[in-house]
């Protein structure tokens, strides 16, 4: 098969999922796949290594190629968040079969190609945990917070936001602070008897609430919940400060920038967003908020095209981001 095209491959490798989309150099996307998680901290470098070749033989099975058809690929990848975890990541990438130049990032860096208009500025991630990085405008300069999540004492992804709602729940139950509706939430959702058989099963381990209950915060906060309303505020503020360490980093205080919002928990409530661009707005007034509508494997393609030396124009951004969505449609429907 004779391929006159340039093919350009973008990988979202995450802690839930691996996202692999190709693209030819008009920013068309012609090739979909998707495997389980490839976060190396997770499952290795040789896990890694399988789950992008399973997702990354779906996307060029639409092709009938391998891996050295491809001019230029980036990788977001989760868990990548120091330069001794380089040479590691890389190597495992490279075993595929790529020959092509290649570049490495964290996944939340992605988000800033996908979301922003002018392909820098701050990118802030909140699912099952939380993230910040950010690009200046010569993207020669990179700012970050660890990425340790509580231990690090950065807030707030699903995990954090159940983990203060379990404490204000144990608070309500010694009189430490008032009554609230998550209570009995929870009790319906583990299937405890009551308040107190509730708090001894989280704490034998009969009953878990795991980050997959943040939706369920979200609908008592909705309900009114003064105790609930609070954690979606104190999520807010923990957000919006995570963005504002990238920002003083990156000395972005007086700048018009994007704030790229990327992750599950953005869906949750407008309390949420509103509360943290408030915080933003103490320290970088002119930043915009901007919620990530394209799946962040564009942002990898986008990054793969520039290994290549490519530079994306308006046109193949919006190529790509129309035709992104088809292919996981089509994958989808295979």
């Amino acid at each position: 098969m004779t391929h006159p095209s340039q093919y350009f491959l973008g990988a979202d490798i995450g802690g839930t999922k691996t996202h692999v989309l190709i693209a030819d150099e008009t920013g068309r996307a012609v090739g979909f796949g998707e495997a389980g998680p490839g976060n190396p901290e997770m499952v290795g470098y040789d896990g890694m290594a399988a789950i992008l070749r399973t997702a990354g033989e779906q996307a060029l099975s639409y092709l009938g190629g391998s891996f050295d058809l491809i001019a230029g690929a980036g990788f977001g990848i989760a868990g990548f968040d120091w330069p001794s975890q380089r040479a590691d990541t890389l190597g495992a990438i490279r075993s595929l079969g790529f020959t092509c130049p290649i570049e490495i990032v964290n996944d939340a860096l992605p988000g800033v190609l996908a979301g922003s208009a002018d392909g820098w500025g701050v990118a802030v991630v909140s699912g099952t945990g939380c993230n910040c990085w950010g690009w200046d405008r010569t993207r020669q300069r990179v700012g970050r917070v660890t990425g340790g999540g509580i231990d690090m004492g950065e807030g707030a992804g699903a995990s954090e936001l159940t983990f203060e709602a379990v404490r204000a729940v144990a608070r309500a139950w010694t009189k430490r602070s008032p009554a609230t509706a998550l209570t009995d939430a929870f009790i319906a959702h583990t299937g405890a008897i009551n308040h107190a058989d509730l708090l001894e099963g989280l704490m034998g381990g009969r009953y878990d609430i795991r980050s997959s209950a943040a939706p369920l915060i979200f609908r008592v906060a909705a309900g009114g919940d003064p105790v609930a309303v609070e954690l979606i505020r104190w999520a807010g503020r923990e957000l919006g400060e995570l963005a504002n360490a990238v920002i003083r980093q990156l000395e972005f205080e007086a700048l018009a920038f994007d704030v790229v919002l990327l992750g599950s928990m953005f869906d949750g409530s407008l309390q949420l967003i509103e509360t943290m661009r408030q915080a933003i707005h103490t320290v970088a007034p002119q930043a915009r908020l901007v919620r990530l509508t394209v799946p962040p494997v564009v942002g990898a393609v986008l990054l793969g095209m520039e290994q290549a030396g490519v530079q994306p124009t308006p046109e193949i951004r919006q190529n790509l981001t129309a035709s992104a969505r088809e292919a996981r449609n089509n994958h989808n429907n295979h």
